[in-house]
Formats: structure tokens, C-alpha cells, sequence
């Protein structure tokens, strides 16, 4: 089960990811280019989902890759690799999911229009919701491998498949 859903959901997330780093980084780009964001903290966390996104897409594909080649023959696929990679980057989503929110006030009505890139805006924090769930369900699963690797005694340098 593990050596078909580990790539299912970490291209689940590296295709998320995708796709939330070409709608941030089109939004930095027009930020960039026409100074026309609706606030500072908006254009700020457009930057930060930025980096967040391109991070996940290429760290989760390093993964999926890693897995597909070799689920038990290196340390990168290891419990512990990715219960650090997976924690680092739970922690990024939840702080860009919920600093988008909060910057966008939980989301705009784009009828009216006032706010440049509403749409757009409205999607970026979808898509990081939908991130953040992925990388919180992936997490927990992991970190429940994780812990029956150590009762089982291979400690967290013990691999997904073992576990």
C-alpha cells in the first residue's frame, strides 16, 4: 500500500505545488511589474507562497524520485528524512495559508472592482488550503510509520516500506 500511495500523494502535492508557485510567481511578476497590489501584506505573502510552492514542487519530487528508484536503499527514504522535510514544510504552508487569509480577509467578493487580481488572489488561497491539507495528511501518515518503525525497533532511519 505504501509503494503506491507514497507517489500518488507526493505527485498529489508536487502537482499542487506546481501549480500554486505558477499562480504566485505570475502574481509577483505583475506586482513586480505594475505596483498595483492591494496591499503590502498581500504582495509580501504572494512572495513568501512563492518560495513556499517551488520549494514543495522540488523537494517532494527529490522524494517521489527517490522512492520510485529505491524505497528502501537510501537514507533520503528514510522515516526520519521525511518526517523533517514533511514538518519543515507543514510549517510553511500553515504560515502561508493562514497569512494569505488573513491578508485577503478571508477572501474577496470580486464583484466589485477595486481589487486587482481578485480571482486570482481568491485561488492562490485556495490552492494553499488544498497544499496545506496534503502536506498535513501526508505528515500524520508518515509520522504514524514513524512510530510503529520505533516499536518495532528500526528507529526513524528505518524505511516507509519497512515500517
Amino acid at each position: 500500500m505504501i509503494r503506491r500511495g507514497h507517489p500518488i500523494l507526493f505527485g498529489l502535492i508536487c502537482f499542487f505545488g506546481i501549480v500554486e508557485g505558477c499562480l504566485a510567481t505570475w502574481l509577483a511578476v505583475h506586482f513586480g511589474r505594475h505596483h498595483n497590489w492591494y496591499s503590502i501584506a498581500v504582495r509580501d505573502r504572494t512572495y513568501f507562497i512563492t518560495f513556499v510552492s517551488w520549494w514543495t514542487v522540488l523537494f517532494s519530487a527529490f522524494f517521489t524520485i527517490l522512492f520510485l528508484h529505491s524505497p528502501t536503499g537510501s537514507v533520503f527514504t528514510s522515516i526520519g528524512a521525511h518526517l523533517v522535510f514533511l514538518a519543515l514544510t507543514w510549517i510553511f504552508w500553515t504560515a502561508a495559508a493562514a497569512s494569505i487569509t488573513a491578508a485577503n480577509g478571508g477572501g474577496f467578493n470580486c464583484t466589485s472592482p477595486q481589487i486587482v487580481y481578485c480571482n486570482q488572489l481568491n485561488a492562490l488561497e485556495g490552492f494553499a488550503w488544498a497544499e496545506w491539507i496534503l502536506t498535513t495528511i501526508a505528515f500524520f501518515v508518515v509520522l504514524f510509520l514513524g512510530i510503529r518503525s520505533v516499536r518495532r525497533g528500526s528507529g526513524y532511519r528505518g524505511h516507509l516500506v519497512d515500517a
